[in-house]
């Protein structure tokens, strides 16, 4: 049977439709082209009323009328001026032209190089996210990159700055060795020198990785805003804390997401560990929780390593004593034990009888202790004890006895820490450039973020407790007599720091006085002898006189931080 042609109007119809698509869009582009320089204007005009009414709506009410009225008389000396309106119009359309002349670019999609990174981490992924058993693997060499990676930005250098990745179930996302693997290559691959932080999700099967900015560096020591028994560590993340103080910065006045350490007799980790490479900012740290505790207790500082960092707080109102040399610190560690034992016994007294503690054991004592590991070994070789020996009961009791410890050491010398420091010291801090092992050792967790090889002083990790890893810069607490510190971080330690007691000044003067009147007494004395001696030869034989008693030798300054005798 032959067939039948189709009629003609169904078989010329599709090239009659395609001829007139072809001649609609020949006329749009001409159209286009003729009114482009119409819509460059129009364009332009758009920009110019948006930002006067962006400037209108930043002017203050109280300055609204007095614009409105210079705008008046600009329009009328301009009206008033010959060809004025005609060369107002002509600014008009020249600056509409000018501010409309680019049309912005909207980026539809990743480009070439971008499409060439992507499919290199994808090829890269696929050997821990597939197995053969899979029939239909999520990853696989030459797959389809873009099921599996649904967000990603790039910055201006092309590097990947954020991107969301979907994982099949099978994957081993609870382990953390297999997300450390992951994190590794992604790291490697997205390019080094920068802090990536990586969100797992295991009941959604997905892991968004994003790049951290660096924490602000310009926020120095200040009085923050906090109650007694908080301390301010440091400062993190937005999105890691729900906390917010007020600080002054080097831009001004903001609110900046603070790490709160809270202590006293309802705190779950009174007491601190700090631990660092040399020059990480450990000592900072030391010196920013000092005057942070000074205006509502007292302070007894201990540095090991003997360079002076704490000279500025010598002499201080509040500051018990700042201890460099062993025997000191071994003298003022022993008085921290006895004042905790005694702060102990006259609380539990006060509570059996049914009153209050008393007001000496409520003021907090810190103990700030600076690299330890070197007084132990001055201790071993001159055969003492060991001073974190000392710290055995400020540790354990020290939460009920309103005392608390704060240990700064080095990672060389971490291994000289005693049982007792680490088991108490549950408030953990890593600073400068750490190792993931490191970080974990010291906070019992590893972080969530790839640390880089190069921070800043005061740069690192801290944890509370069994709480999460939060990044952390310490306010920038220098030593204000060194030569080499910034000179407004200098004059804000300094306006920080207490008066100097006026009670050492008056006890140089005590002491002068008692050894100008022991020397005034011994005049006397033997001027009475000499006295008697010539009215004998002169006389005779005379009874002897009786012999005069003898003084008690001065005991000199009564020292500044006695040792306490324990009650009971």
């Amino acid at each position: 049977m032959a067939r039948r042609p189709l009629p003609r109007i169904l078989s010329s119809g599709s090239a009659q439709i395609a001829r007139s698509r072809e001649i609609a869009r020949t006329a749009a582009d001409s159209a286009t082209d003729v009114l482009q320089p119409l819509i460059t204007v129009s364009r332009g005009l758009r920009k110019l009323a948006a930002t006067a009414r962006a400037k209108w709506a930043a002017t203050p009410k109280e300055r609204r009328g007095p614009t409105l009225l210079l705008v008046a008389a600009c329009v009328l000396v301009v009206a008033l001026v010959p060809y004025g309106p005609l060369l107002a119009l002509v600014t008009l359309m020249g600056a509409a032209a000018w501010k409309g002349r680019e049309r912005p670019v909207v980026k539809t999609g990743p480009d070439d190089a971008e499409i060439a990174r992507l499919k290199g981490l994808y090829e890269a992924l696929v050997p821990y996210f597939s197995v053969p058993e899979d029939p239909s693997p999520l990853f696989a060499h030459g797959g389809d990159w873009s099921g599996s990676f649904g967000e990603y930005a790039f910055d201006d250098d092309g590097r990947l700055t954020r991107l969301k990745i979907a994982y099949p179930p099978y994957f081993t996302d609870g382990e953390p060795v297999a997300r450390a693997r992951i994190e590794q290559l992604l790291h490697a691959k997205s390019g080094r020198g920068r802090e990536y932080h990586f969100d797992w999700d295991e009941e959604g099967n997905r892991l968004v990785m994003s790049v951290l900015p660096a924490l602000p560096t310009t926020i120095a020591a200040q009085r923050f805003v906090t109650v007694p028994g908080e301390t301010v560590l440091g400062f993190t993340d937005e999105d890691a804390v729900q906390r917010t103080v007020p600080v002054v910065a080097a831009d001004g006045t903001e609110d900046a997401p603070a790490v709160v350490w809270r202590t006293g007799p309802r705190s779950s980790e009174p007491h601190l560990l700090a631990v660092g490479q040399p020059g990480s900012g450990t000592t900072s740290l030391l010196r920013s929780i000092a005057l942070q505790a000074l205006p509502h207790g007292d302070v007894l500082i201990v540095e090991g390593g003997g360079t002076g960092e704490y000279a500025c707080l010598t002499g201080r109102d509040g500051v018990l004593a700042v201890e460099c040399g062993l025997s000191g610190a071994l003298a003022s560690l022993e008085w921290a034990a006895h004042e905790t034992e005694r702060r102990l016994i006259a609380a539990n007294r006060a509570r059996q009888a049914g009153h209050p503690a008393p007001e000496d054991t409520r003021r907090p004592l810190w103990i700030l202790l600076d690299r330890p590991g070197v007084l132990g070994h001055l201790a071993a070789a001159d055969g003492r004890p060991d001073p974190q020996e000392l710290l055995q009961v400020p540790l354990r009791h020290g939460r009920a006895a309103q005392v608390t410890v704060v240990v700064a050491e080095q990672f060389d010398s971490a291994d000289t820490l005693s049982e007792t420091v680490r088991t108490h010291t549950r408030a953990r801090i890593v600073l400068g450039p750490a190792t993931p092992e490191q970080i974990e050792s010291v906070l019992g967790s590893a972080p969530h973020t790839t640390p880089t090889p190069q921070v800043p002083p005061g740069r690192g990790y801290a944890r509370l407790g069994t709480g999460p890893v939060l990044r952390l810069q310490v306010p920038a607490t220098p030593d204000p007599y060194d030569d080499a510190t910034n000179e407004s971080h200098r004059q804000a330690v300094l306006a920080l720091l207490p008066e100097r007691r006026a009670a050492v000044d008056a006890l140089a003067v005590d002491t002068l006085a008692v050894d100008t009147l022991a020397v005034d007494t011994v005049s006397v004395e033997t001027v009475k002898v000499e006295t008697m001696a010539v009215e004998t030869m002169a006389v005779g034989t005379v009874p002897a006189p009786d012999p005069a008693p003898r003084l008690a030798p001065d005991p000199g300054p009564a020292p500044r931080h006695a040792p306490v005798a324990a009650e009971g």
